[in-house]
């Protein structure tokens, strides 16, 4: 203890301590939260998570930065952060590579259905008085990202990578809501007349769903209880009771505890043990079987209660019945289907490296150990598959494909000829358009290095595995066409000259003529005819001197004798200049007198040229001359030198004065080009067609002299200088060997293995690229090899071996006695037996191998029956009796009682227990009908497509006979379905049809070819053919036809026709003869004349013929005009040569001749022009190209277009060649130049592919096709394809089977009055044509094969209501089908029908568990129905209103409660002043008494009391219209009165308020005065405006 002084201190000590403390305890948190808020400080910030590294797939790695942040917001060190809240940095992902592609895909389903958008939160939804035609909804669909090879969902993240998401949700529209519409109710149910409390009922039907958001339907019963119960006696309800089983339990085997030493079971029916038992026991055993499957017999129970009318549990002495239902049966223990684990995945289909990163596959499979029994689960997937890739460079690359090609094959012109004439047939060589074909085939593509190295042709593959498409395997081709050479006519014989002129030998020469080639030959087998001529001659000289003169100049003065220049060179033969050494003679003087005429001299002309040769060769009586001439230009004048005599004007020399025979050089064809043993081979070379060649060879003819007239002599007669080259150099082609491709890969044989003993073969085969040609080696004769497969193995056959059934196994007894269930054991038990697969060398196998080769398996378990001692027992049914031949005849079976049965009553009853079936016999008549349309006109089948190559024109028949094809359906005399073989062999009906053959446009032969159009040198020859028929059904078109002229086609070509074979030859011109009378003046106008003749100049003789054969046309004139100068008139000399034209054929050039001065005028009138220009002739040089000419063996393809040379004279006349040679014109360069015709090609076709398989595997409505295509397309004119390239027919009628289910059976409770039972339904084989919803006739179950369904779901669980249950009542009718419609309109074709099922209740304890039932259907040809309020007329402001449907019923639903017309009418504005009341007219009225004062609006003011009125009854009308005893005074008072509450010590006034209040009850009313006060009636707190 303290002292006392001391206490004081201590008590300020606690009072310091206690402070303290208090600063201290307040103190630590803040510095806690202090060093809280110093760690909390930094903060860890994680970047963004960066890509998806590592392998490909779900290995991939994801890493993000991880930053330490200060709340302030600058970065630190990591080690100032919390390392225990430091976020991941890295995470797995999967990495999406680029051949994910191919693996991954989004998936998206159908829009779903519209539905309205549910309001937003804390909003409600929109009324229906909103929507007038629609409202907003939304649809959605589902949207994942799968992998497409067994369509598992993946992340979403995976198919991003390569495609936005799809959107899951847009907008729509749907119609407003719409309510269920239900029918009126029927009547109320009678009442019985029992007992107690009863109910009855009413019900109806829905009439339509709700939909769009609409309102539910209404319910559809209304019970109430009956008015006038009678109540029972106490003890003497009336009940029923009813016996109610309960459901099966799981079936389970007994339990350890449940078997005692005694044999005695205790059951246990709560423990949830899983233990089972094995147990061998003398009334229960345990049957097991050998592997693979053990099945196991356990036992069930239900429960069984006796119920009564009202729902409550009665006695279950009360419902004993006999037989009493089970309550413990025999039963399979479920066993789930088992099977093998996975095996190892295969190895992946990819191998190899490829550009397209398409991912390969592998798989794993699993066999089933045991199936499902007891209903157990099923077996799940048997094989899984998935893609794989393989990475790593060290795979090598996949090989690549591409298309390759043969060489063309030979040139076909015969298929153009066969198109356009069937009967055609080559007479000798064709030439011209053709088609050729080559093979096409698909190769591994290999490297160009490696190709080069090796240089092997790659063996074919499938060509499957080429891509793109295949290169053409046919083409247009030409032929070149041979055509001999075109000559010009032969020029004038040349001088006599040595035969060799460098070593010239004899007094024997030659004179020679030549022609020249216009147009060359053409092709390989083109000639051309000699062009050089030779006669012999005498005295030759190679060389000679050639003069030519000046002009005459004069030796005195400007007149009189003079000399001329004479100028002379030494030419050889071939006209060119040499050394006048060799020229044999002395040159010729150099000048010769000439004479110049003075004025009033005679004038001469010159000397004309010397005129061709009268004959070309000289015979026994003539020989050939050549004449000249000159003209007197002007008469001698009076002093003048006269004129020369007549004869002096002519002169004549001898010309062709050799022998008609002439000699010339024939050749034979060159020969083959062939190696030259004497010539150094050459390296090889490329020719000028671009074909290779190997070295020079030679190539030889043979050369022959021949003599016109006489034949081939010795060769000396014809001169060496002109004898063509035996041998030539030429390009040898090189030897090609045949080259084929390597042999194809063999075709696989089968490596799983085969049924049945039937030989299978593989092939292999090659195909030749290039044909051997020039000696090469020759190709290989076999192209197609074929081998037997080895080591095929035969498919080994299963099958299933059953055993006997096992005895039939019931509920073991001590279960029995349990469940106390007494009594014989026999009744329903299971028995069981051993089902093995075994081999056909009765070897156990696999379950696997029966299971794939037979259809299901054989049951393993099956119920049995356990005959009681009250039961009928019987013999086995016996075989039916034969059947006879007779369709109407039956067949029956019979069996017997045995034992004790024989001597029961209730077995003797045959309609319980018959002893005779009867069954109709099969019948073997059969009816067939025909069924759909025939099918196209199908020709008979022609010869196969050869396997490759093309396919040429008439390999089949494109028109003709065929036979058309109508399917039949074939039935039994019952209308059963059966194979259409029963009726016909085929399944078909047939007849004959004919394809109209397609008619080609038909021309006229040609016509002869005209005469040429010119009779010297070039014109025109016409040919040409006319229509004869159009062409019909697909022909070949015409060509274009000249319509005008009788619808012909011409074909003009050029023509060359000699100018001198008959010509006119003409003298010299007679002396002038003047016209003047006045002889002393012999000059002026006058006229001369000369001699004609036609001559023959071809056969070398020049003799005259008939003046006829010449061209009457171009005769040339006899007489002509002339004119004389006089003396004093100037002299000109005779116009010079035309100057050569150009060779361009410009049509503005021109040609200009010259003349001179002779002797000048006496006069000094200027002497005439001395020059003259004129264009040039285009026609000279400038003949256009001919029409493209092909050969007469050819109908297109390469062509010649030519143009002719001719000589035309100044005045556009054809002449002779030798004129233009004459006077040197220049040639045009190119005589013909290559063209092309268009071939005519009909459309190639291939032949039918085989036809396809049938659209439909039985039944009617099948259709098989086949197609053709199109090879070559129509080229040119030819005949065009056909449109039907596809061709169709009905499939056979074949009967198909099929499982149909039954409808589910009526509820059987296996005893029993209600409660839970089993409905099942039984699966059957029908046959039908196609369509199950038709007549249906069952059929054996094996024609149908393996069931589909497993038995569980041919039963499923059901109940009976018990008296006292709600029950539902049987389905209503459908009702009738209704659209949607807006505005009487419809947006939809399908409408939609309702019934429904309503629930009868016993009690109303119960109402609420017991559901009603609305199924609705789609349906067609429905109507729009609108629905109108109805309502009936008022009574007392009240009246019914209804809604009714369009077609006249009553309904609920349907219409809009907004719209919903009022059934009780009331005052708008409310009626509130004193003494009024709302009529029946809806206005407010006084009470008896007052009268109405009303305002402008027609709106009441106030009532006004009556006079005289007051001593009559105060009624008050209320709205019914009956009389209210309630004081108007007291009314009054109160009208404008409220009660206010007041504090407690206001009671006082309440009493006084009371008191005054009965005074005013009880006080009598006063009498009514005569003429009221003018005043208002008194009205508390009454202003006038107020209910206004």
């Amino acid at each position: 203890m303290f002292p006392k002084g001391n206490l004081t201190v201590a008590r300020w000590i606690w009072r310091s301590t206690r402070k303290l403390f208090l600063f201290l305890s307040l103190m630590l948190p803040h510095t806690a939260h202090l060093e809280g808020k110093k760690d909390h400080q930094f903060i860890w910030k994680p970047g963004p998570w960066g890509r998806c590294t590592g392998d490909c797939g779900p290995g991939g790695i994801q890493s993000r930065a991880l930053w330490c942040f200060h709340f302030e917001g600058w970065t630190s060190h990591q080690s100032n952060c919390d390392e225990s809240s430091r976020p991941p940095n890295e995470r797995s992902c999967f990495r999406v590579c680029d051949w994910h592609r191919d693996l991954f895909q989004w998936e998206v389903s159908d829009w779903h259905h519209c539905m309205l958008v549910p309001p937003a939160l804390g909003q409600a939804r929109p009324r229906a008085t909103e929507c007038v035609t629609a409202q907003h909804g939304l649809q959605h669909r589902t949207v994942h990202c799968i992998q497409k090879l067994n369509r598992t969902m993946v992340v979403n993240e995976i198919c991003e990578h390569f495609a936005p998401q799809p959107p899951t949700e847009q907008a729509c529209l749907i119609p407003c809501p719409q309510d269920c519409v239900v029918s009126e109710f029927s009547q109320w149910s009678k009442c019985s007349k029992g007992c107690g409390k009863q109910l009855q009922h009413r019900t109806r039907s829905a009439l339509a769903p709700p939909l769009y958001g609409g309102s539910q339907c209404p319910n559809l019963t209304e019970s109430r209880a009956c008015d006038t119960p009678i109540s029972c006696p106490l003890g003497a309800e009336e009940y029923t009771f009813s016996l109610k089983v309960g459901p099966w339990h799981k079936c389970r085997l007994p339990h350890l505890k449940e078997l005692n030493l005694n044999g005695r079971t205790v059951l246990d029916f709560i423990s949830d043990s899983k233990e089972r038992v094995t147990f061998r026991h003398h009334s229960y055993k345990a049957h097991h079987h050998s592997k693979p499957w053990d099945i196991e017999i356990g036992f069930q129970t239900r429960q069984v209660w006796c119920t009564r009318s009202d729902g409550k549990n009665a006695l279950l002495s009360l419902c004993m019945q006999d037989p009493f239902p089970l309550t413990v049966r025999s039963c399979i223990i479920p066993k789930d289907c088992e099977t093998t684990e996975w095996s190892s995945w295969s190895p992946c289909s990819k191998t190899c490296r490829s550009g397209s990163l398409s991912p390969g596959f592998r798989s794993r499979s699993r066999n089933v150990k045991h199936i499902a029994i007891g209903g157990g689960k099923d077996c799940p997937e048997l094989l899984e598959k998935e893609a794989c890739i393989v990475e790593g460079e060290l795979l090598h690359p996949c090989p690549r494909y591409s298309w390759r090609t043969s060489e063309w094959k030979e040139c076909q012109v015969s298929l153009l000829f066969e198109q356009q004439d069937a009967h055609w047939h080559a007479t000798g060589p064709v030439c011209g358009g053709g088609i050729q074909t080559r093979e096409v085939y698909c190769a591994q593509s290999t490297p160009a290095v490696t190709a080069r190295r090796t240089k092997e042709v790659s063996r074919p593959v499938e060509k499957t595995l080429c891509l793109g498409p295949a290169p053409a395997a046919s083409q247009l081709c030409n032929i070149p066409c041979s055509t001999d050479c075109i000559v010009s006519s032969w020029s004038a014989w040349g001088l006599c000259i040595h035969e060799n002129c460098h070593d010239p030998q004899g007094r024997k020469g030659f004179r020679m003529r030549q022609r020249h080639v216009l147009m060359e030959s053409t092709g390989p087998a083109g000639r051309c005819p000699h062009l050089v001529e030779s006669v012999p001659c005498d005295d030759p000289l190679c060389y000679r001197w050639l003069t030519s003169e000046g002009i005459c100049i004069p030796d005195h003065g400007k007149c009189g004798l003079g000399h001329r220049i004479l100028k002379a060179v030494c030419q050889d033969e071939r006209g060119e200049d040499v050394s006048g050494s060799l020229c044999p003679a002395s040159p010729p003087p150099e000048q010769m007198a000439c004479e110049i005429p003075c004025r009033m001299d005679c004038v001469l002309s010159e000397w004309t040229e010397w005129s061709s040769c009268s004959q070309s060769c000289s015979n026994k009586n003539s020989d050939g001359k050549q004449t000249r001439s000159r003209t007197i230009l002007a008469l001698a004048g009076e002093g003048g030198k006269p004129c020369p005599p007549s004869q002096a004007l002519q002169e004549y020399r001898s010309c062709n004065d050799h022998s008609c025979m002439q000699l010339y050089w024939e050749t034979s064809p060159w020969g083959p080009c062939s190696e030259d043993t004497l010539v150094t081979a050459l390296n090889a070379t490329i020719g000028s067609n671009g074909e290779a060649t190997c070295g020079v060879g030679i190539q030889t003819r043979r050369v022959f002299c021949v003599k016109s007239h006489v034949g081939q002599v010795v060769t000396k007669r014809c001169p060496e200088s002109t004898r063509p080259e035996t041998v030539r150099p030429c390009l040898l082609p090189c030897k090609r060997d045949c080259t084929v491709t390597a042999f194809s890969e063999w075709t696989p044989c089968p490596r799983v293995c085969q049924p049945g003993n039937a030989t299978i073969k593989q092939s292999r085969y090659r195909i030749i690229i290039q044909e051997a040609a020039n000696g090469g080696q020759e190709c290989p004769d076999t192209l197609f090899e074929e081998r037997e497969c080895e080591d095929v193995s035969l498919c080994p056959t299963y099958r299933w071996k059953a055993q006997k059934w096992s005895p039939c196994i019931l509920v073991p007894e001590s279960v029995r006695q349990e469940t106390m269930v007494t009594g014989e054991a026999c009744g329903k038990g299971v028995q069981t037996r051993a089902v093995s697969c075994i081999s056909d060398n009765n070897q156990s196998a696999e379950m696997t191998e029966c299971l794939k080769q037979t259809n299901g398996m054989p049951p393993l378990v099956q119920e049995c029956t356990v005959p009681c001692h009250d039961d009928c027992t019987f013999t086995a049914w016996s075989k039916f009796t034969p059947c006879s031949r007779n369709c109407e005849t039956t067949r029956s079976r019979r069996r017997q009682l045995t034992g004790k049965s024989r001597k029961k009553e209730k077995c003797q009853d045959a309609d319980l227990y018959p002893l005779v079936e009867t069954e109709p016999c099969p019948c073997d008549v059969f009816i067939s009908h025909p069924y759909g349309n025939w099918s196209d006109c199908i020709l008979p089948e022609g010869r196969r497509e050869p396997p490759r190559g093309l396919r040429v024109q008439g390999d089949n028949k494109e028109c003709g006979e065929g036979t058309r094809f109508r399917a039949i359906a074939c039935s039994d005399k019952n209308g059963r379905p059966v194979d259409p073989a029963h009726c016909n062999s085929s399944g078909y009906m047939q007849e004959e049809c004919v394809i109209p053959c397609p008619f080609d446009c038909k021309l006229s032969d040609w016509s002869s070819w005209g005469s040429c159009s010119s009779s010297c040198g070039i014109g025109v020859r016409i040919r040409s053919k006319w229509l004869k028929e159009k062409p019909y059904n697909g022909g070949r078109p015409c060509p274009k036809l000249d319509l005008k002229n009788q619808g012909q086609v011409h074909e003009a070509v050029p023509c060359y026709r000699e100018c001198n074979q008959y010509s006119w030859v003409v003298e010299h011109w007679s002396p002038c003869k003047i016209h003047n009378e006045l002889r002393s003046l012999r000059c002026g106008e006058g006229t001369q004349s000369r001699k004609i003749r036609c001559v023959n100049t071809a056969d070398g003789e020049g003799g005259a013929v008939d003046n006829n054969l010449c061209n009457q046309d171009e005769i040339p004139p006899e007489t002509q005009s002339c004119f004389l100068l006089c003396p004093n008139e100037c002299v000109m000399s005779e116009w010079g040569p035309w100057s050569k034209c150009p060779q361009s054929c410009d049509p503005h050039t021109m040609q200009r001749r010259t003349r001179h001065l002779l002797r000048p005028s006496l006069s000094s009138r200027t002497c005439a022009e001395d020059s003259q220009v004129r264009p040039c002739l285009l026609n000279e040089n400038c003949f256009q190209w001919s029409a493209c000419q092909l050969s007469e063996n050819a109908t297109c393809g390469q062509g010649i277009r030519t143009r002719l040379l001719s000589c035309v004279r100044s005045d556009g006349k054809p002449v002779g060649m030798d004129q233009c040679k004459q006077h040197n014109l220049e040639k045009p360069q190119r005589m013909s130049a290559p063209c092309l015709v268009e071939c005519m090609v009909n459309c190639q076709l291939s032949g039918w592919t085989a036809w396809t398989a049938c659209s439909q595997t039985c039944g009617h409505g099948g259709r098989m096709s086949r197609t053709r295509f199109i090879i070559t397309p129509t080229q040119g004119e030819g005949r065009p394809c056909p449109t039907e390239l596809t061709q169709q027919k009905s499939c056979p009628v074949t009967p198909c089977y099929s499982w149909v289910l039954s409808n589910w059976s009526a509820c059987k409770l296996e005893g029993g009055d209600c409660g839970e039972g089993v409905q099942i339904r039984s699966i059957s084989c029908v046959v039908h044509n196609g369509s199950t919803s038709h007549w249906t006739v069952h059929v054996d179950d094996a024609l149908c094969g393996e069931r589909p369904f497993q038995d569980s779901l041919l039963k499923q669980p059901c109940s009976v209501p018990c008296p006292g249950d709600c029950h539902l009542t049987e389905w209503s009718e459908w009702s009738t089908c209704e659209l949607t419609c807006i505005d009487g309109r419809s947006f939809e074709t399908l409408g939609r029908q309702s019934r429904s099922r309503t629930f009868i209740i016993q009690s109303f304890e119960n109402q609420d568990n017991c559901p009603q039932v609305l199924e609705t259907r789609p349906c067609t040809g429905g109507k729009c129905y609108h629905y109108t309020w109805k309502a009936s007329l008022w009574n007392n402001n009240e009246r019914t209103v209804w809604c009714q449907r369009s077609d006249g019923i009553n309904v609920t639903g349907g219409c809009s409660p907004q719209a919903r017309p009022a059934a009780i009418r009331q005052c708008n504005p409310a009626c509130r002043k004193p003494f009024s009341y709302c009529t029946q007219g809806g206005v407010c009225g006084c009470e008896k008494g007052y009268t109405e004062i009303m305002r402008s609006n027609g709106f009441l003011d106030y009532c006004m009391k009556v006079p005289g009125s007051e001593d009559k009854k105060a009624d008050v009308k209320n709205l019914t219209g009956k009389n209210r005893p309630v004081n108007s005074k007291i009314h009054d008072i109160f009208k404008g009165w409220s009660l206010q509450p007041f504090d407690p010590g206001g009671g006082f006034l309440i009493m006084i308020f009371l008191v005054f209040t009965s005074y005013l009850v009880c006080k009598k009313p006063k009498a009514h005065q005569s003429t009221p006060p003018q005043q208002k009636p008194l009205t508390l707190a009454y202003d006038g405006d107020l209910d206004m």
